[in-house]
């Protein structure tokens, strides 16, 4: 089923996600950003983790979280513990809301046009694994790039 493989790469990029933001030495470089790196690894999780709870939890699983985009990319210096566990809830909220998604959804159309058109909850869904895999390698290229000079 295709809600099962879709869990399953959300679970396989999120871990990878968490290993990432795990893998810096220096704390402080996680918020660090430089000549055309605009957004830094702290950010683009907290990106991360608003966009997926809002729309997988929110949206399709009824969760209660209350996105504010507009933190995701002003806020600074979260601990790095906090953004870890960040990260596991996000994973926690996705995983439960795609296991108790009922098969016949996903060829709804999703609510709302958050791309700017009308689409399935399975295009969706797939667009925001694509989103989460893109900012995961700049995160992983940040990380290289400014953390272990």
């Amino acid at each position: 089923m295709i809600t099962e493989d879709l869990n399953a790469l959300f679970i396989r990029d999120l871990t990878k996600l968490k290993t990432e933001i795990e893998a810096y030495q220096n704390e402080d470089m996680i918020w660090k950003t430089d000549k055309n790196i605009s957004n830094s690894a702290g950010n683009l999780a907290l990106h991360l983790v608003g966009n997926l709870s809002h729309f997988v939890g929110a949206i399709l699983g009824n969760s209660g979280y209350i996105r504010n985009r507009e933190l995701e990319f002003s806020l600074k210096d979260v601990p790095k513990t906090e953004l870890i566990q960040q990260i596991e809830k996000a994973t926690e909220i996705v995983t439960l809301t795609l296991q108790n998604l009922p098969a016949e959804d996903l060829v709804k159309e999703f609510p709302g046009e958050p791309l700017g058109y009308k689409m399935t909850t399975a295009y969706f869904l797939i667009h925001l694994s694509g989103h989460l895999s893109y900012h995961l390698g700049q995160i992983n290229y940040h990380r290289r790039m400014l953390d272990l000079r």
